[in-house]
């Protein structure tokens, strides 16, 4: 069924978290925290896991020598892959844990320590010793033979081609061809990737820190050789995931086949922040090639985005940056292309805005680099490049409204002040200037999700759903939405999520959450309603699916935004500080003003972060990342955060959702980092294509 548009009473609401207190005060437990004991057939004490990994990028396990370990007080086994339990399927070798002797990158799973506490799990593993037979690894992306991939990430097409690219470029009058990087990037959330596992009777209970607990069930129990309605992942809190929850990794298969091995008594593993490096994901490094043909007012004729990514040898993920170029801006001919490394290196994954955040930096700066080369501002350049329609599918857009956030950013952030020229402010030793870029999102709606509601008597419902809070602030936005759509106030309204118990629901990633759980809910309530009318009796109850809501057939869905930076960098060391910045959204309806704001001022602060501090370095002779820890892999901190604003339109978008509303949780990263790099070129007149925009760049 299609559900009719909400009257809005709660959402737009400024709520506090309704969860803020018990994690203010240490009483939400996650992952690790979770007294499984209780729950335990045998009611043992939990064992603890700990992973040995790797030294070689590529080779075979020869011998795994555990006798130190297994002398050490407390250590109850030491399994490897002649003796963990055999799994049924291992087509998915990312999860294949300790199923053969391959080894696929440096940093993979080789044995896994069980002890009474975690002190003895971690000496122990340090005692295991790792014979390995090393094989040549290919481990750099620069000079890699690549291939032509089927799809990229989101399941979209490689390549695409449009009228004659090569023609319209060789004739337009101005031309940009630059190649532009991004690095390795880490995901790094504030919880480490952790999870608590029993076994018993070949059923799996799980408490996982994960970003969707029905994808973990339904991934793990094919793998397992048991139905997924065997399988109970629990996920009530979680620290953060930024993508690299969005998928079950090698550290979940682990601990449950510690925890099958362990039969009847639970296991607990947290993944250390070193070990993050190499297991739980990370953006791929990209190589984008972008030229640009226009006419002398900086009207697109022509566009080419070539990229170059890496993925694992051992499994395929391809980083889909060029994408947004296909739809972004007009221009009648038009090329996209991906070509991937498989490479003798851990397996990529997602990371907030997957293809978004490294395609729009390299358009953004590009686009930065045609006003200069054109002569027009480079606000204006975007405004004479809007397209009537989506350039890639000819469809209309749903809700564009990039140039009234262009607009709108410019008169906040006194955009008409600003000097044409680079280099053109000095303040004592500091070179002065701003920079602009837009920012866009696809406005994802997955189908399937399912909500399930009952009336408990009195005006009070209860209402369910299988979706996972990561930080965000979904539970509390869902509470508002239930609340609408039921038409009753918040109070009345008991609200349970994170758990495979309750109805079928997608991975909150994709900025996709809000508006997918809260369509089926607003649907479910609906629903109930017609079942059961306005005063039902206590008990009843309706469960109802969400198949599909926007018409994305002959709808171009998208949110749009722009992003202005001040940068002031200094003209003897290079020194980039960033006092302001200002993100203007077009989202449709904003659920809850409180955690939307930090929701893109989060977005915000990771896109300056990737502009002048993130990079992973990866060693080249064999293959792991050195920066391991956060005091080498540097983000922004508080001393480098400024005065940092945010607004977005008023705006009702209910050819998306039922609620007016589209995700938030991504856009405020993507074409942040180039608005951050395009203002350090009108400070100092020097142009950086590789992030991140260190100080030794600008000398």
């Amino acid at each position: 069924m299609t559900a009719n548009p909400v009257r809005a009473v709660a959402m737009g609401t400024a709520m506090e978290r309704v969860d803020a207190r018990e994690k203010v005060t240490g009483r939400a437990a996650y992952a690790v925290e979770y007294d499984a004991e209780a729950t335990a057939a045998s009611g043992g004490s939990p064992l603890h896991c700990w992973l040995v990994t790797s030294t070689t990028a590529k080779g075979r396990v020869l011998r795994v020598d555990a006798s130190q370990a297994l002398e050490h007080p407390g250590v109850v086994a030491v399994l490897d892959h002649t003796t963990a339990p055999r799994l049924a399927t291992t087509d998915n070798r990312e999860l294949a844990v300790l199923q053969d002797d391959r080894i696929g990158f440096r940093g993979q799973i080789v044995a896994l320590v069980l002890a009474e506490t975690p002190e003895a799990a971690r000496e122990a593993a340090r005692l295991v010793q790792i014979h390995q037979e090393d094989e040549p690894a290919s481990v750099v992306l620069e000079g890699a033979e690549t291939y032509r991939p089927e799809t990229v990430n989101a399941g979209f097409p490689s390549d695409t081609d449009e009228g004659d690219v090569e023609a319209a470029l060789a004739a337009a009058p101005v031309r940009i061809e630059q190649t532009y990087t991004t690095p390795h990037e880490h995901n790094n959330a504030m919880e480490p990737h952790a999870a608590t596992a029993l076994w018993h009777e070949d059923t799996l209970t799980m408490w996982d820190s994960t970003q969707g607990v029905h994808s973990v069930a339904s991934t793990l129990a094919p793998m397992l050789g048991i139905d997924v309605d065997r399988v109970r992942v629990q996920a009530p809190y979680v620290g953060g995931g930024f993508g690299s929850k969005g998928l079950p990794h090698s550290p979940e298969m682990a601990v449950v086949l510690a925890a099958r091995w362990a039969e009847g008594r639970p296991v607990k593993l947290a993944v250390t922040r070193q070990q993050m490096f190499a297991l739980t994901g990370y953006r791929t490094q990209t190589i984008s090639r972008l030229r640009l043909g226009a006419e002398p007012d900086g009207r697109i004729v022509a566009l080419d985005h070539a990229v170059e990514v890496q993925s694992s040898a051992i499994k395929e993920f391809v980083e889909q940056a060029a994408v947004p170029a296909r739809m972004m801006y007009a221009g009648r001919h038009r090329r996209t292309s991906h070509r991937v490394a498989a490479l003798d290196v851990a397996v990529p994954s997602w990371m907030r805005a997957p293809g978004e955040m490294p395609g729009m930096y390299a358009l953004e700066v590009a686009m930065d680099e045609l006003a200069v080369a054109s002569g027009v501002d480079p606000l204006e350049v975007r405004e004479r490049n809007e397209p009537e329609v989506d350039p890639e599918t000819g469809n209309p857009f749903g809700n564009r409204r990039l140039v009234e956030c262009l607009h709108r950013g410019a008169e906040l952030f006194g955009w008409a002040d600003r000097p044409a020229e680079p280099r053109a402010t000095l303040d004592g030793d500091w070179w002065v200037g701003t920079g602009v870029a837009s920012s866009t999102y696809p406005a994802h709606f997955f189908p399937g999700n399912a909500a399930h509601i009952a009336a408990l008597g009195g005006g009070r419902y209860a209402v369910s759903i299988g979706a996972v809070d990561i930080g965000t602030g979904a539970r509390t936005a869902l509470l508002q939405i239930a609340a609408d759509a039921l038409g009753v106030g918040v109070a009345d309204v008991d609200l349970a999520i994170g758990d495979t118990d309750l109805p079928f629901a997608t991975v909150a990633g994709g900025s996709s959450g809000t508006g997918s759980w809260g369509t089926a809910i607003t649907q479910a309530a609906q629903q109930f309603r017609a079942d059961h009318g306005e005063d039902p009796d206590r008990g009843v109850e309706t469960t109802a699916t969400a198949e599909s809501y926007p018409d994305v057939e002959h709808l171009a869905m998208h949110s749009f935004g722009a992003v202005f930076v001040e940068a002031r960098v200094h003209r003897w060391t290079g020194e980039v500080r960033i006092p302001r910045m200002l993100g203007v959204y077009s989202v449709g309806r904003v659920i809850n003003p409180t955690t939307a704001r930090s929701q893109f001022l989060g977005g915000l602060v990771m896109g300056l972060s990737a502009a002048l501090f993130e990079e992973s370095v990866r060693d080249p002779r064999f293959g792991h990342v050195v920066t391991q820890d956060l005091a080498t892999y540097h983000v922004a901190a508080h001393a480098d955060i400024g005065d940092l604003q945010v607004e977005w339109l008023d705006d009702v978008d209910e050819q998306a959702t039922p609620m007016g509303s589209r995700g938030i949780g991504e856009i405020g990263i993507v074409g942040t980092s180039a608005a951050v790099v395009n203002a350090t070129y009108h400070a100092t007149g020097i142009r950086v294509r590789d992030l991140p925009a260190t100080a030794d760049k600008f000398l």
